[in-house]
Parts: structure tokens; C-alpha cells; sequence
């Protein structure tokens, strides 16, 4: 009995690692995806950030208006001058999202205009397998 135990409890710990070794691997494939977003936005690509972005995305916003805002509230902050990886979190759930592999990737970053904000990029895995941004958001 103490040997079915120990088979359970090493499985467990097995499956726990692969998951583990899964959701770091999403973490740096959304990472990555986050920041090439991203430096469509520091060029001004705001409608080439809307086409490359998750198809969530592009259901909630028009290019149009996005570029738009994006004129509006990104443009007055200026030239990115640094930025930095504050944090990442892997989850499957967000308010207002359906179900699905987010990662939530937050910068701290320092624009021209504005010393400091915080940028958050979620990258959603979408069903072709490719990391694309869900949402954006900058305070």
C-alpha cells in the first residue's frame, strides 16, 4: 500500500512539474509576444497593432477608433525612453473575458512625457496556437 502511495505521490509531483514547465513556456512565448506588440505601438503602428492583435480584440474595438485612441492617449506620452518587465502571471480566467490561456505581462515603463506608467499587455493563446494580445491598457 505504502508503495502504491509513493507511485501516486511521485506522478503527482511529475504532473505538477510538466504543468509547471508548460505555463513558463507560455509565459515567455506571450512575453514575447507582448513586447513585439508593443514596438508596433513605440512606432506609431497603430493600425498594424490592431491587425496582429487577438481576434477578441478586434471584436471589441474598430481599427478606426482604436487607432484613434491610440493617437489620442499614446501619441502625448512621447518616445519610450526605458522599458521594464514588472511582472507576469499565467491565468485561464479573466472578469470579463471568456475561458481561455491569458498571460498578464505588466511594464514599467518611462515615456518622453510621463516618468512613470504602468503598461499591461494580455496575451491570449488563441486556437491557431499563436500568442496575440487581448488587451491594453496604460496608467
Amino acid at each position: 500500500m505504502k508503495f502504491i502511495a509513493a507511485i501516486t505521490l511521485v506522478a503527482g509531483l511529475l504532473a505538477g512539474g510538466a504543468a509547471q514547465a508548460q505555463e513558463a513556456e507560455s509565459i515567455s512565448k506571450a512575453s514575447a509576444a507582448a513586447g513585439h506588440w508593443l514596438a508596433l505601438l513605440d512606432s506609431a503602428g497603430y493600425g498594424e497593432s490592431w491587425a496582429q492583435a487577438a481576434t477578441i480584440f478586434k471584436n471589441a474595438v474598430t481599427e478606426a477608433d482604436w487607432v484613434k485612441a491610440m493617437y489620442a492617449i499614446r501619441a502625448p506620452l512621447g518616445a519610450v525612453k526605458s522599458r521594464q518587465l514588472k511582472s507576469t502571471q499565467f491565468t485561464k480566467t479573466l472578469p470579463g473575458a471568456p475561458d481561455g490561456d491569458y498571460v498578464v505581462v505588466q511594464f514599467e515603463t518611462r515615456f518622453e512625457n510621463k516618468a512613470a506608467a504602468i503598461e499591461t499587455v494580455v496575451p491570449l493563446l488563441e486556437k491557431d496556437g499563436a500568442w496575440r494580445v487581448s488587451g491594453y491598457f496604460i496608467k
